[in-house]
């Protein structure tokens, strides 16, 4: 027997609310913790922003040289000069992020640019599914805010300083991290979920 899109829809975001009241515990602590860690980033924001482009210079690197690792000996495996460049290629980008971090605070700009884009779309698409369920709209509101933050970076892009990118992080952390602690202290201490 089939059922119909609407009751489907009606499915999935009444299990959505499940998980949220079954999961609230942690979507505080995670909320919490994001806003620490955006406050952090206000305070200090060329230490976030040169910070993660860091980060990512020793994952590139780490994982370059586990790949790597994992290919000796394997000259039979297909693909293994594509797999071995892509390996290089880790080093080598990571390397120069290391010993440039101002270059690397560009593509870092760029790929925030993605990540607030699609943290905020994806904050927009779980604020509607969930959406009768009480103080839904600060998720919707802070999935808005990762979008109107990507939109403003990338209109200054090239006059966008170094200390812009871990700003906008601090600000998009902020918002996600109170409205996700607000939303999941009201979810603990309802004492049942409205599906009106």
């Amino acid at each position: 027997m089939a059922i119909s899109m609407d009751e489907a829809a009606a499915a999935l975001r009444e299990a959505m609310r499940e998980t949220v009241k079954r999961y609230s515990l942690w979507y505080l602590i995670q909320g919490v913790l994001l806003v620490v860690a955006g406050v952090l980033a206000l305070v200090y924001p060329f230490i976030a922003s040169v910070t993660v482009v860091f980060l990512l210079a020793w994952i590139l690197i780490a994982s370059g040289v586990l790949q790597g690792i994992g290919l000796i000996g394997a000259s039979n495996v297909p693909h293994y000069w594509l797999q071995l460049i892509s390996a290089v290629l880790a080093i080598l980008i990571g390397v120069i992020l290391l010993s440039s971090p101002d270059s690397g605070l560009l593509i870092m700009t760029v790929l925030l640019i993605v990540y607030f884009m699609v943290e905020g779309i994806a904050k927009v698409i779980f604020a509607l599914t969930i959406r009768p369920f009480p103080h839904w709209g600060w998720v919707l509101g802070s999935g808005l805010v990762g979008i109107l933050l990507a939109l403003i970076l990338w209109a200054n892009m090239p006059l966008s300083s170094d200390w812009v990118l871990g700003l906008m992080l601090g600000i998009l952390l902020v918002c996600e991290g109170a409205a996700l602690t607000y939303l999941a202290w009201q979810v603990h201490t309802a004492p049942a979920v409205n599906a009106s």
